[in-house]
């Protein structure tokens, strides 16, 4: 690696640690704390990459970003800021930084990418980008909390999409957030100014999801006769839990999505669609594919760009601020109190599991502050509270262990049963088939019936549900006589 690289953080022992890093791999180094020096060394034509910190004694360094490139397009730049938010890395991105990274960063990743970036530039097929002016300020409220290294990842992703129409499927369990990326990735992006429209096939019956997507033909029905795909036209349509989609809908947008391609390829104008597309599911599609349950095809076209969301229990570390924004919107949204929670009530907080990741969090945070006599919320409160969960995970792990234990008793006798012979092949799935019938049976009774909610509470697709009644030959009508 060779070069000059220009290193500017108001930081002395990051200056020096940089410095020394690039030194070390055979590059020369100017090292400044101001923005002032920085820019005279720009405008003398030094340095062929730069080191970059956001916040300086003298500035916002992505201020003067697009202005510093449009003066040395030809300089790819590396910012670095210890303002790790979601606001950052799309500011940082959208002012023409060559990559982003959060402090505390990773020494071997700077100088791979700086690497990189020089190789680039020093190459015969740089061509920079052209950088459009960014405004000082989004005065937008920032819709992703979090600073932890896995939800880095995910800012870059989004950084990286939200001036493209790329299709986006966001993966994630139930409560991490799908629909506020889907948000962030419209209102940063360039269909900001058009609708944002949100279609949950998880609450529509199947067979009303096609009027709900693409509209009611029937001219009598007036209210009814636009779909959710011509009310998104010109914007971003997300369509959350997309493994719900059934069959005939699916052939059904590919053909949209088909047919829209064309009309990109042939330069014309599709009036009836021009929509950006992204999907959530928490389920594997690639199962469902296996079993026939949704269109491969549909799932490229779809899955372009996969975005996976991390559950809250693998970024612990955000949970202090994820509650105080919480406590703040309790007080801004809900009217209540402006409360806290003591150190040590977070660092509890901190151990739980959340099985219903942050969509949990926020829920239980509403409860304390309801239930808090005081402004200070109390260890003693949140231990009392989180001993409810405590107590239901603690039956439901009995359960678990009593269903396991009894179906290793029956196994055992009947292996018994067959002496040093073993019992006939298929073993796997007829055991398998013994569990599921009373499974999806008194879950279809404990739903009245109702396939919509047996499909939740087994957490399975309703397109599978459908097809284990018919493989399992359970006579949904007889369902509510179980019991």
């Amino acid at each position: 690696m060779e070069g000059t690289i220009i290193i500017a953080d108001d930081d002395v022992s990051i200056r020096t640690v940089l410095t020394q890093a690039v030194s070390r791999a055979g590059c020369r180094v100017k090292s400044t704390g101001a923005i002032s020096t920085l820019w005279r060394w720009i405008e003398e034509g030094e340095g062929d990459a730069l080191i970059l910190d956001v916040v300086l004694p003298d500035g916002d360094a992505l201020d003067i970003l697009p202005a510093l490139k449009k003066k040395r397009p030809d300089m790819p730049v590396i910012v670095i800021s210890a303002n790790n938010t979601i606001l950052t890395t799309i500011r940082a991105s959208e002012s023409g930084a060559y990559e982003y990274f959060p402090k505390p960063f990773d020494i071997k990743k700077i100088l791979s990418t700086l690497n990189k970036a020089l190789l680039k530039k020093f190459s015969n097929n740089y061509n920079p980008e052209k950088i459009e002016h960014v405004p000082k300020e989004f005065k937008v409220d920032l819709p992703l909390i979090g600073r932890s290294q896995s939800m880095q990842e995910v800012y870059r992703v989004i950084a990286r999409l939200i001036n493209t129409d790329l299709t986006v499927m966001i993966i994630g369990a139930s409560g991490t957030g799908k629909e506020l990326v889907a948000r962030a990735l419209h209102d940063f992006g360039k269909r900001k100014e058009k609708p944002f429209i949100v279609l949950n096939l998880g609450s529509i019956p199947s067979d009303q999801v096609e009027n709900e997507l693409f509209g009611n033909n029937d001219n009598d029905i007036n209210n009814d006769a636009i779909g959710k795909f011509q009310l998104a036209k010109g914007g971003t349509l997300f369509i959350d839990e997309v493994a719900d989609m059934p069959m005939a809908t699916q052939t059904r947008l590919l053909r949209i999505l088909q047919d829209e391609e064309n009309l990109e390829n042939d330069n014309q104008n599709n009036e009836n669609s021009n929509v950006r597309i992204i999907t959530s599911t928490q389920v594997d599609l690639k199962s469902l594919i296996e079993n026939g349950e949704f269109r491969e095809d549909l799932f490229f076209r779809l899955n372009v760009i996969p975005l996976n969301l991390p559950l809250l229990r693998e970024r612990a570390e955000d949970i202090p601020e994820l509650c105080n924004h919480f406590l703040k919107l309790s007080s801004l949204k809900e009217g209540l109190t402006q409360k806290t929670i003591v150190p040590n009530g977070i660092e509890i907080l901190k151990k739980q599991q959340w099985r219903g990741n942050i969509r949990e969090l926020k829920n239980f945070i509403q409860r304390l502050v309801v239930l808090s006599p005081d402004d200070i919320i109390t260890e003693d409160l949140v231990k009392n509270q989180l001993k409810l969960f405590s107590d239901n995970d603690k039956e439901d792990d009995l359960s678990v262990e009593g269903l396991s234990m009894s179906v290793e008793k029956h196994l055992l006798r009947y292996f018994e049963l067959h002496g040093s012979s073993l019992p006939p092949p298929g073993l796997y799935n007829r055991i398998l088939k013994e569990i599921e019938y009373p499974l999806i049976a008194l879950s279809l009774n404990s739903s009245k019936g109702n396939q919509l909610k047996a499909s939740k509470l087994l957490g399975i697709n309703r397109n599978t549900l459908r097809k284990k009644i018919n493989e399992l030959d359970i006579n949904v009508s007889q369902t509510k006589k179980m019991m």
